[in-house]
This record gives C-alpha cells, sequence and structure tokens, in this order.
C-alpha cells in the first residue's frame, strides 16, 4: 500500500502547487497593472476631445450657425459625454500585492481535508487492506486457513460494511465447519448487497444443511423468494434436488438436477450433480446409460471464428445446446465449456437434458446453437457471439459423423 499513498501524496503536493502559484506571481501582476495605470492617458485624450468640439462650437454660434438655445443643448451633451467617457475610466485603488495570502492555506487546508475525507467514503481503503491481508497469509510459508480466517474476522470488526469482507468470511467458516457463522457472515453480506438470488440460495443451502436436510420453514420460505427472482437458479435447484432425493422422489431429483447442470460452471459441481442424477436413475430400477440415451444424440466439435477472437475471453462461457427445429419446446440438451477449451469436440445426449419432456432422444432431428456469453448468462445478451446449424440428425452416437459449428456472428 507505501507506493499508492505515496501516488496519493505526489498528486495532492501537486494540486497544491497550483494553489499557491497565483500567490506566487501577485507581486508581478500588481506591478504590472500600477504601471499599466500609470500610463494610462486615455483620460486626457477624452479631455482634448470635448475642448475641440467645444471649440466648434462656439465658432458656430459666434457664425449665427446655431442659435443660442441650440448651442445650450449642444454643450450640455458634451458635457454629459465627457463625464460619462471619465467615469467609465475611473479605477479602484489596487490592493496590496500580499492582500489575501491568509486565504491560501485555510483552500489548502480545506482542500487536504475534502480529499481524505472524499476518500475515506468513495474510496477503496478497505478493499486495500484485504488485498494486503491475502498477500500476506499468501507469502507466509506457515499461513494457514486458520490465520488466514483470524486476519479476516479482524477485518469485520475495523471495516463491517464492506461486502468483501463477508464475501470472504463465509465461505471461510464454511471450510472450516462452522454452519452457524457462515449463515450469520452470508446474512451480513445479503443485507449489504441486496437480496440476490444466488446469494439467498447460498443462506437456504447453508440452512437446509444445517437442519439435516430438512426443509424447515425458513429454506422453504427462502425457496419460494429464490423462484420468484430466478426459477432457473442452480444451488436451489441443486437443493431441491437433495430434498426430493431424500424423500424417494427420484424423478423430480432428477428433472432438478438436470435444470441445475444447464445452468452451473464449476466442471466439479456438474460431475457431481451428473453423478446423483446416475444413483436416482439407479434408484428407479433402471441403467443410466438406457434411461438417458446416451448413445442417441450428436457429435459437435465447436470451433470460434478468428475475427472474433478479440471479443471472447478465454473464461467466457459456451453454451452449446440442442433445440427443436419450431423451437417450440425448452432446449433439448446443453452443455457448457469455456472459450479457451475452443475446438472443442462435445456429444449432446438425454443425459445432458433440462427436463424428462423435452428430449434430444425423441426427436429425428435438432437444430444446433452455440452461444459464447462472457456474461455467463443463460440468457443472451446483446454482444454475445453465437453460430448455428439447422437440420442436423440425432442417432447413435458411435455411428454419426461430427458436426461442425463456428462462432462467426454477434448476437443484437
Amino acid at each position: 500500500m507505501t507506493p499508492l499513498w505515496i501516488g496519493f501524496a505526489v498528486l495532492l503536493a501537486l494540486a497544491l502547487w497550483f494553489l499557491v502559484l497565483p500567490l506566487r506571481q501577485s507581486r508581478r501582476l500588481h506591478d504590472t497593472l500600477a504601471e499599466d495605470e500609470a500610463n494610462d492617458t486615455a483620460a486626457e485624450q477624452n479631455v482634448a476631445i470635448f475642448k475641440r468640439r467645444m471649440a466648434s462650437l462656439d465658432a458656430a454660434r459666434e457664425r449665427g450657425d446655431i442659435g443660442e438655445a441650440q448651442y445650450e443643448e449642444d454643450r450640455l451633451e458634451l458635457e454629459r459625454s465627457l463625464l460619462d467617457d471619465t467615469r467609465r475610466l475611473s479605477h479602484r485603488p489596487l490592493g496590496k500585492a500580499t492582500a489575501g495570502r491568509i486565504a491560501v492555506p485555510l483552500v489548502m487546508v480545506g482542500v487536504v481535508l475534502a480529499s481524505v475525507l472524499w476518500y475515506q467514503q468513495q474510496g477503496a481503503e478497505g478493499d486495500l487492506a484485504l488485498y494486503a491481508v491475502q498477500q500476506e497469509v499468501q507469502n507466509d510459508p506457515e499461513g494457514s486457513l486458520a490465520t488466514y480466517l483470524e486476519r479476516m474476522e479482524a477485518q469485520a470488526e475495523s471495516q463491517p460494511n464492506n461486502p468483501n469482507v463477508w464475501g470472504e468470511l463465509f465461505p471461510l467458516y464454511r471450510q472450516t465447519n462452522q454452519p452457524e457463522k457462515a449463515a450469520d457472515a452470508l446474512e451480513h453480506l445479503i443485507e449489504l448487497e441486496g437480496r440476490e438470488a444466488p446469494l439467498l440460495a447460498q443462506l437456504a443451502q447453508i440452512r437446509f444443511f444445517m437442519a439435516d436436510r430438512e426443509l424447515t420453514d425458513e429454506v422453504q420460505s427462502l425457496v419460494d423468494e429464490i423462484r420468484q427472482k430466478d426459477p432457473r437458479e442452480p444451488t436451489m435447484l441443486g437443493v431441491m434436488g437433495i430434498h426430493a432425493f431424500e424423500n424417494g422422489d427420484y424423478e423430480a431429483a432428477i428433472d432438478r438436477w438436470r435444470r441445475a447442470v444447464a445452468n452451473v460452471q464449476n466442471p466439479d459441481t456438474v460431475e457431481s450433480l451428473k453423478q446423483g442424477i446416475e444413483v436416482a436413475q439407479q434408484r428407479l430400477g433402471i441403467e443410466p446409460d438406457a434411461a438417458d440415451g446416451a448413445g442417441h444424440g450428436v457429435s459437435v466439435k465447436v470451433a470460434l471464428d478468428d475475427s472474433l477472437r478479440d471479443q471472447a475471453p478465454d473464461n467466457a462461457t459456451v453454451f452449446i445446446t440442442a433445440r427443436d427445429l419450431e423451437g417450440e419446446k425448452p432446449p433439448l440438451a446443453v452443455v457448457r465449456t469455456t472459450v479457451s477449451a475452443l475446438p472443442e469436440t462435445v456429444t449432446l445426449s438425454e443425459n445432458d437434458a433440462m427436463s424428462p419432456q423435452a428430449s434430444i432422444a425423441g426427436e429425428d432431428s435438432v437444430r444446433l446453437v452455440v452461444r459464447v456469453s462472457p456474461s455467463g448468462q443463460a440468457t443472451p445478451q446483446p454482444g454475445d457471439l453465437f453460430g448455428d446449424v439447422d437440420n442436423v440428425s440425432v442417432g447413435a452416437l458411435e455411428d454419426s459423423d461430427t458436426v461442425d459449428v463456428t462462432v462467426n456472428r454477434v448476437f443484437k
């Protein structure tokens, strides 16, 4: 953090120098103005012009060109004009060159105080402290999870309104098997960040396991709220799948876990969900391969057009989707990967279905859509990249040819 504070000090010193600069030039400016006023001959010139005009006016009266009344009127006009010109040329006395010096240090102090107060309110001093803690623990050969947790708890006491503190704390508590503290930390985070569906889903998951996998009134209330905000929230679907499985409703568990798979980014979580689906299918008394039609589907090779490479970060999510040709059903199969893995060949089968009612195994032909989403959102967003192929035959994977799909367009 030291280089940052040095940078702040340099910038502040530069700002103060600009404040002092007019004061340093005040003596020279005062002398220049005084000299200009001393050499100003505008008043003398106006008086000379007035005298010439009066002489012309007197001569016109003597010649009889104008009467006495006209003479008096023109004379008054000339005198009035001279007074106006003289008034405009008058100057207030110059102040001293040192006048107002006391205001400069006061302004300088005000700038320093305002800068400090502004940074305390709007700056990221708290996040810098968190970063320093992380670096200290990582660089300490004897650093441990317990040490990191202790330091983060100290940060929570010193900056309780920083959401990043609680965002670090609640997974640490979960890793150290302290679910009650994890739930409290998550509730602090929700108070600061708002009741967002992913945060509520994490809280529902923790409370669900704390209640020995029982769907308590509190958990059910959270689930209902999440469903209103985002019915596809994967953590909530995973919890509901576990509840259905524990109660012997294996078909419901399979349905919820399949929908969760379509929206989960973590590959380890995806694998766990698929294993749960297989176990649930076995409990139903059917072989997972036969139930899923794992040997029936489409093989797809996905590539990204070179012209769009700069628009797709390596960590951007890639959705590979099979849809019915009429576009009336939910996605028949969905597989997720990342741009860094492209080009990549994947298979779409009933294993990848989002719902038992919409499966690739029930179609003869499908439309393949590949979408690159930098935001990771399941719903298409402007700026996403995509490519598609229509009328792709569905058949036995071992006998089917691989279909090439190139991402070569931008979604608007």
